[in-house]
């Protein structure tokens, strides 16, 4: 069950009222140019709104709709000439039986042929404007190619030559020749006029992809689309991420001005091209639920299937005011499947689950959803093809991969530890989950009893005074989002987590290169020994491998910072600073670890020791910051003063 990632025509977002809108828009008046923008992030959508455009027109004969890709263009020939010709071909094929507009049609053509043959000649510059050379940029080049004849072995041969000159020099016949403007109209009536002779009422072109195209590419087809802005009966519908399109302009034309006025030059340009944008809005965290939903179902159940189309169909009504609904439930999902809604059960459940926290770290992403699911089912499958599939719940292993996504720092503690756990258990996190059940049965019990007290006039109860913590407990109760997350269901008290952390090895190996720690073991405990017998381990520590550093450096990190002691150098420290000179790749990670140290519990050991192996140019940035923070300490003097002589000392690391 994977999950296809292809435009379509079948609506799960309701991007379907912004489809007809541009429908209802484009059949307003469709003797009148114009140029619609669909705008949204990278996978918001826009291939499959376009998708239902051209389905919406489907059957319409007086409407012609094409789609013009110019990714798939990229690199054939001039984006212009590609998007020019692809349209006039475009039509011929949908409109075969076009007798009457023959003369026009040829005319069109000998127009296209004139572009294509003046680049030909000399590659020659075209206008920004309109992309057709003037008549003086054609005569230029014909006298160079001319020139060109006294030196022939510059050149591949005088045969082609000759057919390159005589072909620029047909575009040049006097009573042809016209300035730049007359050429413009000309090429636009002579398109109006076909258009007229075939009986289509109105053209719609699709042009989608625009900003997966390299800058040139994009701009080039954004110039030939001015072409056409003011031909009658012609509409543009471009999909593309502003973000890109006005990249794309900043790279094309670098020696433009940054802004003009008030605004942004790049953001001016596409503003001026596209006369109507919608911009697709990112999916709340009702909308999420019922897009996961969906996905699972659909793919569970069949995409054509008639109950999963009832299903769709409830869900559009959810959506049409999803700040009163908080996604599908039970009785909806049964109502639509009748005896199909068992295969919706696990849809249901995960959409619940990770709804909320799918939505704020995708940011609402249609596409980026879609991967995190297919990821999560394909470890699925791979826990059972690799024959340990009863160990994994599809419950736990997204909760996990939730971690694993949108707070990787949070997983990665949890990971080293559980993976060297006996029973592959993650202990703080177990804490965690436990405090976090306590405090909301406490926040309860405590509003009763306020509220009683009210009752009574007496004055309100004070909540407890925590017990003292850890500093990677305290690090993770600081944060909401990883208390959000700690509160999804289903809680991971008592799971053995090495099962899910192996099927996630595809992105880092949890275990190292044995069975657990392996050897590793040995090295961590050496790093805990005293500071004389730490420095004898430099050479060993210098022959490992970066993976099995990074390992043996989250492991020593763990054991010192669940101490929960540093008024005193914890045990480790040594071993810490000397793994890092012996591999200077962890220095960022060296800068992790004194980040989120308890400043008020820290003693002047804190400050000293980093000089020697922080080198890294961004670290030494990071440290200096560090110690100029902690210099401005009011509830921890020692290490106060010993920031500040530091820093004065050494004016920072250099």
């Amino acid at each position: 069950m994977i999950l296809a990632d292809n435009e379509t025509k079948v609506d799960l977002l309701n991007n379907e009222a912004i489809a007809k809108t541009i429908i209802e828009l484009l059949r307003e008046n469709p003797d009148r140019p114009v140029t619609i923008g669909v705008h949204g992030d990278w996978g918001a959508g826009k291939s499959s709104v376009l998708e239902m455009i051209e389905s919406g027109f489907s059957g319409n004969h007086d409407v012609l709709c094409l789609k013009f890709n110019g990714w798939r263009f990229q690199g054939f020939e001039d984006a212009k000439i590609a998007l020019i010709e692809g349209i006039v071909t475009g039509l011929v094929e949908k409109r075969p039986a076009m007798t009457k507009a023959a003369g026009a049609l040829k005319d069109v053509f000998n127009r296209i042929d004139w572009l294509k043959v003046a680049k030909r000649a000399g590659g020659l510059a075209v206008t920004a404007f309109t992309g057709i050379p003037t008549p003086e940029q054609i005569a230029a080049i014909v006298g160079t190619l001319e020139a060109m004849f006294v030196d022939p072995g510059k050149l591949a041969t005088k045969e082609n030559l000759t057919s390159a000159i005589d072909g620029v020099k047909s575009m040049l016949k006097p009573a042809e020749t016209k300035n730049v403007p007359e050429e413009v109209e000309a090429f636009r009536k002579a398109f109006d006029k076909l258009l007229k002779d075939a009986g289509i009422k109105q053209l719609i072109v699709l042009i989608d992809d625009l900003d997966r195209c390299l800058p040139d590419t994009a701009i080039e087809t954004l110039e030939a689309i001015r072409l056409f802005v003011f031909t009658a009966r012609t509409a543009f519908v471009v999909a593309a991420d502003e973000a890109m399109i006005e990249y794309a302009v900043r790279k094309h034309f670098p020696d433009l001005p940054e802004t003009t006025g008030p605004r942004d030059y790049a953001r001016n340009y596409l503003e001026k091209l596209i006369q109507v944008p919608f911009r697709i809005p990112a999916l709340g965290e009702t909308e999420t639920r019922i897009y996961v939903t969906l996905l699972l179902a659909g793919a569970e159940i069949g995409d054509e299937d008639s109950d999963y189309l009832k299903l769709i169909a409830a869900a559009r009504e959810r959506l049409k005011r999803p700040w009163e609904n908080a996604g599908l439930d039970a009785a909806t999902v049964k109502a639509a499947l009748g005896t199909k809604a068992d295969k919706a059960n696990n849809a249901l459940a995960l959409s619940d689950q990770i709804g909320p926290i799918l939505a704020s770290g995708a940011k609402g992403n249609p596409r980026q959803i879609k991967r995190f699911l297919n990821t999560l089912l394909l470890r699925e499958r791979t826990a059972t093809a690799r024959g340990f599939g009863a160990d994994i719940t599809l419950p736990v292993l997204a909760k996990l991969m939730l971690a694993e996504r949108f707070i990787p720092r949070l997983f990665e503690q949890a990971a080293f530890v559980a993976a060297v756990h006996p029973k592959g258990i993650c202990e703080d996190l177990e804490t965690l989950e436990r405090d976090l059940a306590a405090d909301g049965a406490s926040e309860k019990d405590e509003g009763e009893a306020i509220t009683a007290n009210a009752r009574k006039g007496s004055k309100a109860v004070e909540a407890p005074t925590p017990a003292s913590e850890n500093a990677v407990l305290a690090e993770w109760k600081s944060s909401d989002t990883v208390c959000d997350w700690a509160r999804v269901q289903p809680l991971l008290s008592g799971i053995d987590l090495r099962p899910y952390l192996f099927v996630t090895k595809d992105k880092k190996d949890y275990f190292g290169p044995v069975s657990v720690l392996g050897h590793l073991a040995g090295v961590v405990e050496k790093l805990f020994g005293g500071k004389m017998m730490v420095q004898s381990y430099e050479a060993e520590l210098k022959l490992l491998v970066q993976a099995e550093a990074d390992k043996v450096f989250e492991a020593v990190r763990t054991k010192i910072m669940g101490s929960g002691a540093f008024e005193s150098m914890p045990a480790g420290v040594d071993g810490l600073i000397l793994l890092v000179k012996a591999q200077p790749g962890l220095q960022s990670k060296l800068l992790d670890f004194l980040e989120v140290l308890p400043s008020s519990k820290c003693g002047p050991w804190a400050v000293r020791g980093w000089q020697g192996v922080i080198k890294d140019p961004e670290c030494v940035r990071r440290l200096t910051m560090l110690l100029t923070e902690w210099s401005k300490l009011t509830n921890n003097l020692a290490l106060k003063t010993a920031s500040e002589l530091a820093l004065k000392d050494t004016k920072g690391v250099r």
